[in-house]
């Protein structure tokens, strides 16, 4: 048995790998190949395309990477004509996905989706493609089964991975003395995120930040990143912009540097749910070309666009968006808040109750991985 697995960016690579693992135990002998991250390889995924080549945000940025999205998209494509899987697993990256997942129906090929495409914040019309080409669709949000159901799609709500991942590895104690951060003074941790244009974007503003907040408060400062993006963009990526500064640049630590801070300046995605299952109070912020945020804005019909605050109904967390983010404006935000202990506590206690939203009582990769093997007859 084959089965087709695609990723596009780390936080799909993260779960589509831990989906691999629980289908390979109920699939024994069954063969994984497709778009792979890190993650991905480790379970032992045949890589046809690396996702790290289609790792681009925005609408306007993306413009210059098409030809080479298409020839991974074609090359993706072939080898699913060629090898005939039994069934194919795509999450998130809907771009690319939804459009293979069309390619893959017109082939026969049943298409589950893991992470479901945020229409009910914008781009509504992808529902009709979802309609016509996804089998099985797996949300992670408990309010998006009946969302997609009443509208003719397969869903099913299996938790969020996150609630059953995200764990430090080690105590703050010994977080602080691995990366020699001085006793007593509290950790802000920058997250600028996953992709390579948006962390140089937010690497223009973050230095700023810190420059400002350091002239006025004693702390330790990390900037946390995915690993490998050291060697991959060239060390000058980050040593340019932080140069100078009393930032340590970690790698593959994110959890850690996460649970042990005070403060979370976090560029608003996945990690902000990250943050919110640790419990760490966060400042969250985002910036895109001016392009791509004018385009964008109009496209969007939420009231916040930090997914913590979405699912809390509320705005428990606060947002700095656009022309809202400059490295002044992120000082100022995070010097109040590393002064009020209280409110620090009160976000403690709202982001658990985003955590306990998204909670499960079983993994929800194991329910998945239930779903998918039952799809297949196994």
């Amino acid at each position: 048995m084959k089965i087709l697995v695609s990723a596009g960016e780390t936080s799909g690579d993260l779960y589509a790998a831990a989906l691999v693992q629980a289908l390979a135990r109920r699939l024994p002998g069954a063969e994984f190949f497709g778009c792979t991250g890190p993650r991905m390889r480790k379970t032992g995924v045949r890589t046809v395309v690396d996702s790290a080549s289609l790792n681009v945000v925005g609408l306007v940025e993306v413009v210059a990477h098409i030809p080479r999205i298409y020839k991974e998209f074609r090359k993706l494509a072939a080898a699913a004509e060629r090898e005939r899987p039994s069934l194919a697993i795509l999450t998130d990256s809907p771009d690319f996905h939804l459009r293979l997942a069309a390619k893959l129906r017109g082939m026969g090929i049943p298409v589950v989706y893991l992470v479901a495409p945020q229409v009910w914040a914008w781009r509504k019309s992808r529902i009709h493609s979802m309609r016509r080409n996804i089998s099985r669709l797996l949300c992670i949000f408990p309010f998006e089964e009946e969302y997609f159901g009443t509208r003719g799609v397969a869903a099913d709500y299996i938790g969020h991975p996150l609630t059953h991942m995200v764990r430090p590895s080690m105590s703050r104690e010994e977080f602080y003395k691995k990366h020699r951060l001085t006793p007593g003074r509290p950790l802000v941790t920058l997250l600028p995120g996953s992709r390579p244009g948006e962390i140089a974007g937010h690497l223009r503003v973050l230095p700023g930040a810190v420059d400002r907040l350091n002239a006025g408060t004693a702390a330790n400062f990390v900037l946390a990143t995915p690993p490998g993006l050291r060697v991959s963009l060239g060390k000058a990526f980050f040593e340019e912009p932080i140069g100078g500064l009393p930032i340590q640049h970690i790698e593959g630590e994110t959890w850690d540097a996460i649970a042990h801070a005070d403060l979370a300046l976090a560029a608003s995605g996945t990690v902000t749910i990250e943050a919110a299952i640790l419990g760490t109070p966060m400042i969250a912020y985002y910036k895109v070309a001016p392009l791509s945020w004018w385009i964008g804005r109009r496209l969007v019909d939420v009231p916040f666009l930090s997914m913590v605050n979405l699912v809390a109904g509320r705005r428990i967390v606060p947002e700095l968006i656009q022309d809202e983010v400059s490295g002044p404006s992120l000082a100022v935000a995070a010097a109040k808040l590393l002064a009020d202990g209280a409110a620090r506590e009160r976000m403690r206690m709202d982001l658990a109750e985003v955590a306990a939203k998204l909670a499960s009582a079983g993994d929800p990769m194991e329910r998945a991985a239930d779903l998918v093997a039952g799809m297949l007859g196994k």
